[in-house]
């Protein structure tokens, strides 16, 4: 694909921004995927434009480095809507891009759209104008369905399964390409209620930032525990607030761990910048819990880490511990791995797949808490294995999860696949300023 090509990314819910506020309502790892395989497609020669929704007083259009931008396009009204019912205002959102595309000729190489909502938009402009479509799930309905416990008609009306797992398989069916993150992951689109045939299937994990995440020396890491007032043996737990990040179910293994190793704590760096009252709630049943346990005096509860403190936070630790009800990948799994830190990574998930046990982490099934906290000991008690687990894993996240790597792995797929550009549309000079276009046309 020659270079200087425009790449149209969509990831249409939560807020995407050049420095995004992660741990905001539906913000998280697939923001940071999006905006660093968009940034190394531009540093590779690229333009890319990464489309979501305005809401609030987000402004229309953001740099967000060298031939990198995000477009912002309204739908639905002024609010935040939440990604389990923003399906319902992709037809106007779908409808003002078009307009915008079609009005200045902006000329796409492909789209690649992320989660099932962008999905829609990005199949609906991929037979509009012509252009390949490549979807990456990020994560799947009909997974997260079986994966979840709780009262099925609660959970159908939280999270929209049956119109998800219908509309998934439209997209499915019909883009050029599909990117699972995991060997798993495509196992469950190949077979049971999706049916793709597995030769239409890529899988390219997520990736992370190597300038950012990797190892420091020992004393270092020493100075960094007594900076953060963390001069004691510690395991990591971060992320937003969900249910499915399985928190409670860290907190109930602890004990395991807790009774074995001399004050150890659980460091919980769950909070939000703005919670939601059910974040609130969930944050207060946590407390409980450890309460309960009589453990409330070793488990710290941190709120968001600013994004330039995070590699940092994980060097602090002597563990970090993934375990979540339900996780497509785990890409923070990967970034403390990166950073030397020895990992703990939940069974209910893909990363376990393409670890070597005991080599490069360990994992464990986060509902049987006396494995998973034996898991955690078993390293805290064992100097070298925690020093194997620091020197294999952070070689891992190098070899297998840099963002280079991801992006040529999708860029070489696009190589087998043919070229659906509208042989009516002539080519033709686009602005010599795009970060200075109006993002949209219709006033309404």
């Amino acid at each position: 694909m020659p270079r200087k090509q425009r790449i149209m990314m969509i990831s249409t819910h939560g807020y995407v921004a050049a420095e995004p506020e992660l741990g905001k309502p539906d913000t998280g790892g697939q923001v940071v995927y999006v905006l660093e395989l968009s940034k190394c497609l531009g540093r590779m020669g690229y333009q890319v434009d990464i489309l979501t929704r305005r809401f609030e007083d987000q402004p229309r259009s953001e740099r967000v480095a060298d031939q990198v931008r995000v477009l912002r396009f309204p739908c639905g009204g002024e609010a935040f809507i939440p990604k389990e019912t923003l399906c319902h205002h992709i037809p106007e959102w779908t409808r003002r891009v078009r307009e915008y595309v079609e009005a200045r000729r902006l000329r796409y190489a492909f789209i690649n759209s992320h989660y099932w909502d962008a999905g829609l938009a990005g199949q609906a402009l991929s037979n509009a104008l012509g252009v390949l479509h490549i979807h990456t799930p990020h994560s799947i309905g009909a997974w997260k369905r079986d994966t979840m416990d709780g009262d099925a008609d609660d959970l159908e009306r939280k999270y929209n399964f049956r119109q998800r797992i219908r509309e998934e398989k439209v997209v499915y069916d019909e883009c050029d390409a599909l990117v699972a993150t995991t060997s798993q992951q495509r196992d469950i689109l190949v077979t049971g209620e999706y049916d793709v045939p597995r030769e239409k299937i890529i899988v390219v994990p997520p990736g992370y930032d190597d300038t950012r995440f990797f190892p420091v020396s020992l004393a270092t890491r020493a100075a960094l525990k007594r900076q953060y007032q963390l001069d004691h043996p510690v395991v990591l737990a971060l992320g937003r607030m969900a249910h499915n990040k399985g928190f409670d179910l860290l907190i109930q293994a602890m004990p395991v761990a807790m009774k074995r190793i001399e004050r150890l704590k659980l460091v919980l760096a769950i909070g939000s910048t703005e919670p939601s009252p059910r974040e609130r709630e969930q944050i207060a049943e946590l407390h409980e819990l450890t309460q309960k346990l009589g453990i409330a005096d070793r488990v710290i509860f941190r709120d968001h880490i600013r994004d330039d403190e995070l590699a940092d936070h994980y060097r602090v630790a002597d563990v970090f511990a993934l375990s979540s009800r339900y996780e497509p990948f785990g890409m923070t799994a990967v970034e403390a791995m990166a950073c030397g830190t020895p990992t703990v990574v939940t069974t209910e998930g893909g990363l376990w797949e393409e670890i070597a046990w005991g080599l490069e982490a360990i994992y464990a099934n986060p509902f049987d808490s006396e494995a998973f906290g034996h898991a955690i000991c078993s390293i805290l008690q064992h100097p070298k294995l925690a020093s194997q687990l620091a020197k294999y894993g952070s070689q891992k996240a190098r070899a297998r999860f840099t963002w280079s790597g991801i992006a040529q792995q999708i860029l070489s797929r696009l190589q087998s696949l043919p070229l659906r550009i509208k042989a009516a549309e002539a080519p033709v000079e686009e602005p010599e300023d795009p970060w200075v276009e109006e993002p949209y046309l219709s006033a309404t």
